[in-house]
């Protein structure tokens, strides 16, 4: 074994104690040095100022008698000394009696010393004679050259550092022999021995001591080799026993896997067999998957064709004149139709959940002003002892940004739910802004629901119990569906309910707030409600009135109106109005349900009289209480305006549909439009009619013979000859991939059937460039 000079202990050793040695040396030969450095500065001036006082007297007395020639042989005389380069004697009238200069002495050591003790020095020393010591004779000055000095301080400084150098090397040598026989051999000879002990062998092997290592650190460290080579000696013979015994145990193993391998080949071809049996039923899987798919999507297209005839019939119908009965008639046929409609969306939407394909919209809309409508919509369904109503927060942004569509399902749906199970009390609507959003509230009197199917009632076609579905009716869908669509938009909905003391139903959406709240015009005025401090009514006028800036003030349906002169009074009880009229002529403001209007005799007894139906919204509202403290006209009901789309020549709209019924429904709703229609019953009658006739929209079916809308609208984008034509789709095919399909095919926006009038005045006005919506 050889180990490299450098990697020995010895060595490491000696060359840490030198190191340590060194550098205490030459700290040791700096501190001599500084020292010698400060006593050869003091000598220096010490040896000239000498100098100075043995040549002063001379100097004096030679100034006193101005004597030029012994002044010359004094300065030349002072230069003799290898210090001085030059010498000089002035008298008092700054005459020189003598000067004498030499030249300093070169050397390539001299920037040192001139850093250490000044290239030269001057010394001066004024001259008088000791019979006049006051007055002065002149002066004599000396340039002292230091390298003289400097030259013998380098030169001891120089052997100071040598020594101490060739010191720390004897005493690195001396430390390497020292520590090698003392250190590194007794070690290089217990190392030799432990490599001559074979690996593998079960005898016990004792190492040697060095001589004289007996008791140090080495003789424990062969201490503890002999002790590790015992242990060692024991483990290799257990383990040539375990290996022993190994060996026959697998001479036994290898006798049972034989055995079950024969088994475990027998189950792989049972499995795989299972294996092809699960492939074909996952490939039959996949085809039923994809039949469903296309099942729904024929589905929804043969259901929306004749719902979309059925409605449009039915609304256009409801435009004419009609006596009564017929209306009524007609009304609960297209109210029958819409239901079915919303069945089919809340069965589709589902089925988007289920293949994770539903998309959300992200555009600003009025949630309150939505709220309320879809109230006074659904309030013709309310029970006549259930009082409906809207509970607006007045700090709520007048616009939030979402899916307005989505919403709307969540406000139907938990509205509609309530209505029908809510027989008497009241159902509330709340939306307040909170700190993440809006929160919406559905409050009902009725039923309830058992808290062990509290959880049940938000999974499809589920409901409370089978006697809910035979006496209520319905198909489990909505809360379903509501509940998808909250967690679609990262909000959550929550119940708090109690059989027999109603449900409460919030839903909590992260809507971004995206104009601040609408402050209409202030009012002036006082007014007073008769109604109970427990109703629906009394919660609104109490929130909405002062906000106005009116008086408010409420009573009890049985209180007296002396000494109260109100400017309007505001009731839902029609009883206690006709004893209070002979004795008041104030204005009366009466909130009724829906259909429940007075008779013109009774209007005539209570005149002046203005009649609203509930849930009361704060538009209608708020115009009512204007008109009577301000007594200003009333303006015509929205309803009897229609959408101005065409304000200027009517627009020419290409209707492409090939179904004789779904023409004639649109072509009606266009006309009320405005809209000049061209028919076309396929895709190549549309590129001729094109060709004929300037067209601003084209309403495009999807789904005709000859040649469908996908292909008619790619030839009609390729050609060119319309650019920034609008070109919406008709389609009744309602499936998650149909937009997609749509603008991919060069589409630009969507209309879905059965058509809905609301759906397409906002796509007529978006189109075609009108903003205005009423005169």
């Amino acid at each position: 074994m050889d180990i490299a000079l450098t990697q020995r202990l010895s060595f490491k050793q000696a060359g840490l104690a030198v190191l340590v040695a060194f550098i205490l040396g030459t700290t040791l030969s700096l501190f001599q040095v500084a020292i010698d450095y400060a006593s050869e500065d003091a000598s220096i001036n010490q040896q000239i100022n000498s100098l100075m006082e043995i040549s002063r007297n001379p100097a004096s007395r030679i100034a006193y008698n101005i004597d030029s020639e012994l002044a010359q042989e004094l300065v030349l005389g002072l230069l003799a000394s290898p210090a001085v380069v030059h010498a000089q004697i002035v008298d008092n009238n700054n005459q020189v009696l003598g000067e004498a200069r030499r030249a300093p002495s070169e050397s390539p050591y001299r920037p040192i010393s001139d850093f250490l003790f000044d290239a030269q020095r001057t010394f001066e020393v004024h001259l008088s004679v000791s019979h006049a010591p006051h007055e002065n004779l002149g002066v004599m000055r000396l340039d002292i050259d230091t390298y003289a000095y400097g030259s013998h301080f380098l030169r001891r400084s120089l052997l100071t550092f040598l020594s101490g150098f060739a010191r720390s090397l004897l005493l690195s040598l001396f430390l390497l022999v020292l520590f090698y026989f003392t250190l590194t051999k007794p070690l290089i000879r217990v190392i030799r021995a432990i490599n001559n002990r074979r690996p593998n062998s079960s005898l016990a092997y004792q190492l040697e001591y060095p001589a004289g290592h007996e008791r140090d650190e080495i003789g424990l460290l062969v201490n503890a080799t002999n002790r590790q080579f015992a242990a060692i000696a024991r483990e290799t013979q257990q383990r040539q026993d375990a290996e022993s015994r190994l060996t026959n145990y697998l001479n036994e193993l290898e006798n049972i896997v034989s055995a079950r391998t024969l088994e475990l080949k027998a189950s792989n071809d049972r499995l795989l067999d299972t294996n092809r049996e699960l492939e074909l039923a996952q490939e039959a899987t996949l085809r039923m998957s994809q039949a469903r798919s296309a099942f729904m999507a024929n589905m929804s297209h043969e259901i929306r064709t004749p719902l979309n005839g059925l409605l449009g019939m039915l609304a256009l119908s409801l435009d004419g004149p009609l006596t009564n009965q017929q209306r009524q008639q007609l009304t609960i046929a297209n109210r029958s139709g819409k239901v079915l409609v919303d069945l089919l969306n809340s069965v589709l939407d589902l089925s988007k959940f289920e293949a994770g394909q539903m998309e959300l919209e992200a555009i600003p809309f009025d949630m309150a002003t939505m709220i309320e409508d879809t109230a006074s919509l659904l309030s013709q369904s309310a029970a006549v002892n259930v009082e409906l109503t809207c509970l607006i927060d007045p700090s709520m942004p007048a616009q939030v940004i979402g899916d307005p569509t989505r919403v709307r399902q969540i406000i139907s749906n938990l509205l509609s739910n309530a209505l029908k199970f809510t027989r008497f009390g009241r159902v509330d609507v709340r939306l307040k802004r909170i700190g993440g959003g809006v929160q919406l509230t559905v409050r009902d009197t009725g039923i309830g629901i058992a808290e062990d199917a509290q959880a049940r009632i938000f999974q499809p076609f589920m409901q409370a119990g089978a006697d809910i579905t035979r006496q209520f009716g319905g198909t489990g869908l909505g809360l379903a569906l509501t509940h998808h669509l909250c967690k679609a938009m990262k909000g959550q909905l929550s119940l708090v309910s109690k059989p027999g003391f109603g449900s409460t139903f919030c839903a909590e959406l992260p809507l971004l707030g995206h104009l601040p709240p609408e402050q209409p015009a202030p009012l002036k005025g006082k007014v007073l409600a008769l109604t109970s401090k427990h109703s629906g009514l009394s919660d609104l006028l109490s929130s909405q009135l002062p906000a106005w800036g009116l008086e408010y003030t409420r009573l009890d349906t049985d209180a007296s109106l002396l000494g109260l002169n109100p400017d309007l009074i505001i009731s839902d009880c029609p009883e206690c109005l006709y004893g209070m009229r002979p004795n008041t002529r104030t204005p009366i403001l009466l909130v009724t349900a829906y259909g429940s209007f007075l008779g013109n005799d009774q209007i005539a007894a209570l005149f002046p009289l203005e009649q609203l139906a509930r849930p009361l919204s704060r538009k209608a509202l708020y115009e009512s209480v204007q008109r009577t403290c301000s007594q200003t006209p009333t303006r015509e009901e929205l309803s009897t305006h229609r959408p101005n789309v065409a304000s200027g020549p009517n627009p020419q709209v290409l209707l492409v549909e090939d179904n004789l019924v779904n023409q004639l429904v649109a072509k009606g709703m266009l006309s009320k439009y405005g809209c000049d229609v061209i028919v076309a019953a396929d895709g190549a009658q549309a590129l001729q009619q094109l060709q004929k006739h300037p067209v601003d929209l084209v309403l495009m079916d999807c789904n005709m013979p000859v040649m469908d809308g996908y292909e008619a609208t790619r030839l009609i984008r390729r050609n060119g000859m319309h650019p920034g034509l609008p070109i919406i789709a008709l389609t009744a095919n309602a499936m998650p991939d149909e937009r997609e399909r749509c603008q991919a095919a060069g589409m630009d926006d969507y209309l879905a059937k059965p058509i809905h009038r609301e759906a397409l005045e906002q796509l007529l006005n978006r189109w075609l460039r009108r903003d205005e919506t009423l005169e």
